[in-house]
């Protein structure tokens, strides 16, 4: 994955709820051309970055044996902008988790106010049977190193 859209995982609890936050910064690409002159991180990203909250506790939910996709954006609604020097808290929070994949509920928040609801979708492919090369790209126990989260990664089994 080339950009990684939550910088600190704040709390996750597997199967129920996770925590995180994303700071936005001057230093993102995507600022320099949304908009010129009137930087705002753009609506798409906002909802990347709860998909990778997301993802994350769908991945965890079922100790990482399974290759989670993001199926669907079912909802999506917005009450604000985000701009640089915002620091967004991001939740997600499964409301069906069955053995095919997950639907989260997704929200951000910015300075106590609600900035945005989502409902996504997300699947998971059983990667026993595909080809060895085949990996789960995003969310794994190693996405979640990246994210120093220790104490969650020790209580995961290691898939073989």
């Amino acid at each position: 994955m080339r950009w990684i859209f939550v910088d600190r995982l704040l709390e996750i609890k597997k199967g129920k709820y996770a925590k995180a936050i994303k700071n936005i910064s001057m230093g993102e690409d995507h600022l320099h051309d949304h908009f010129p002159l009137f930087p705002v991180m753009p609506n798409t990203l906002i909802i990347e970055a709860l998909a990778q909250t997301g993802g994350i506790l769908a991945g965890l939910s079922h100790d990482f044996k399974n290759m989670v996709i993001l199926a669907k954006i079912e909802k999506a609604t917005f009450h604000d902008m985000a701009t640089p020097g915002d620091q967004l808290i991001l939740e997600a929070e499964i409301v069906e988790d069955r053995e095919e994949g997950c639907r989260i509920t997704g929200r951000a928040n910015l300075n106590g106010k609600r900035l945005a609801d989502v409902s996504i979708l997300f699947v998971n492919l059983d990667t026993s049977e595909m080809n060895s090369s085949v990996d789960s790209y995003v969310f794994t126990r190693q996405f979640l190193a990246l994210l120093g989260v220790d104490k969650v990664l020790a209580e995961i089994p290691e898939s073989k």
